[in-house]
């Protein structure tokens, strides 16, 4: 079978994705989407993705698209990262929700803007309402963690890899690991998982380091 996903590396999205297929021991091959330059709104690109976006997984000609999707992919497929026990996937899928909304949907956007943004087109007014939410959603995590290694059961899942997804990234977004002691222990604790690398070593950048 071939696996490939459409991916770069400044994406978080992506690298849910990418962490997990590499953490089950998935046979995949990254494909470099130059969204810097405009490659995810182009015809070719939207002929696989409409929504022109990463990460879209081609899996051996079944086309996925949207990180929680590619991660019960995953899950399903291998029977690991939490697909071992099927009554873990609703606990599971709540996460990734409020992870897509509530963690990645504030930091994701919130990093672009700081970082990737021309300056003279970042708004402050925006970023602090952004800010705002993500760290009342990072209180939330922060306290679950207080009383638990993982986030569903007693091992990794594939809610730690979708919550912990752009937590992993040096650029500054208003999170600082030191703030959240319980998070950063978490962190640590995939970081030290069999397999694991930085977004960065996983996939291509599309902007120089």
């Amino acid at each position: 079978m071939t696996n490939t996903l459409y991916c770069f590396g400044e994406s978080g999205n992506a690298y849910k994705a990418a962490l997990a297929l590499e953490l089950a021991g998935v046979d995949w091959t990254p494909r470099f989407v130059d969204f810097f330059k405009g490659e995810a709104r182009s015809p070719e690109f939207k002929a696989i993705n409409p929504m022109g976006e990463v990460p879209v997984l081609d899996a051996d000609g079944v086309i996925l698209t949207q990180s929680g999707v590619i991660q019960d992919w995953v899950m399903e497929t291998t029977e690991k990262l939490g697909g071992e026990k099927p009554e873990h996937r609703r606990e599971i899928l709540r996460w990734t929700i409020f992870d897509n909304q509530k963690i990645s949907g504030m930091a994701g956007p919130l990093r672009f803007m700081m970082n990737f943004l021309p300056e003279e087109k970042r708004n402050a007014d925006v970023n602090g309402f952004m800010a705002g939410r993500l760290k009342a959603s990072l209180q939330v995590l922060e306290a679950e963690l207080s009383n638990r290694d993982w986030l569903v059961g007693d091992a990794l899942t594939c809610a730690d890899i979708s919550c912990a997804g752009y937590l992993f990234y040096e650029e500054q977004f208003t999170f600082d690991r030191a703030d959240y002691p319980a998070i950063d222990a978490w962190l640590t604790r995939i970081s030290e998982m069999s397999g694991w690398k930085h977004p960065y070593d996983l996939m291509q950048r599309g902007l120089p380091g």
